[in-house]
C-alpha cells in the first residue's frame, strides 16, 4: 500500500485524469484538525478556500480532477466542512457531483474509497473505523473494468455539487 509522500507522487504523476468515489461521513486528518475548528466557531477560512491550490496544481496543467461523494443527509459536522470547501475545488476546475442516500436509493456502489488515474490504474483506499487514512493499495488490472463501472455508476447517479449545495447549504 502507499502512504505519504508515495501516495501523494501519484497526482503529480497522472497525466490526464483522477477520479475519486468518496463515501465516508469523517475523514479523520491531522492537518485539517485546525481548520475544522476555526470552521466549526465561524473563523475566516482564508483565501484557500475561495480556489484551491492543490486542486489548481494539476488543473492548471490541463488535467482533469473528479470526484463523487456519496453521503447522506442530515450531514456530520466533518462533512459540512469539507462541502464547504468544495466551492474553492470548483473554482479551481474540479468536476465534483454528490449522491445524497437519503433522498435517491443507488445500488451496487461499493462502500469504499477509491480513485482512478488516467483510466488504468485503480487504487482501493484504506481506512481505520475513525476515518484516518491507512494507504491506497493498488488494484490489479482485471478490477479496471469494476471500477470503471462504479465510476460511471456514480456519475450518471450524482447531481452536480453546486445544485446540490443550493438546495442544503
Amino acid at each position: 500500500m502507499l502512504v505519504g509522500e508515495d501516495f501523494g507522487r501519484l497526482f503529480e504523476e497522472f497525466e490526464r485524469t483522477a477520479f475519486r468515489l468518496e463515501t465516508l461521513d469523517e475523514y479523520d486528518i491531522d492537518e485539517e484538525r485546525e481548520e475544522i475548528e476555526r470552521f466549526l466557531s465561524g473563523g475566516d477560512m482564508g483565501p484557500e478556500w475561495a480556489d484551491n491550490p492543490w486542486v489548481r496544481s494539476m488543473t492548471d496543467q490541463g488535467k482533469q480532477v473528479s470526484r463523487v461523494h456519496v453521503l447522506r443527509s442530515p450531514l456530520t459536522d466533518y462533512l459540512r466542512y469539507e462541502l464547504s470547501a468544495y466551492p474553492g475545488n470548483v473554482t479551481a476546475g474540479e468536476t465534483i457531483g454528490i449522491v445524497d442516500l437519503s433522498g435517491q436509493t443507488v445500488t451496487g456502489l461499493p462502500d469504499h474509497d477509491f480513485w482512478i488515474f488516467d483510466d488504468r490504474d485503480v487504487y482501493r483506499m484504506h481506512y481505520t473505523e475513525t476515518g484516518a487514512f491507512v494507504g491506497g493499495e493498488l488494484l490489479p488490472p482485471q478490477a479496471l473494468a469494476e471500477y470503471r463501472g462504479y465510476r460511471d455508476q456514480a456519475l450518471s447517479a450524482a447531481v452536480p455539487f453546486v445544485a446540490y449545495w443550493e438546495r442544503h447549504r
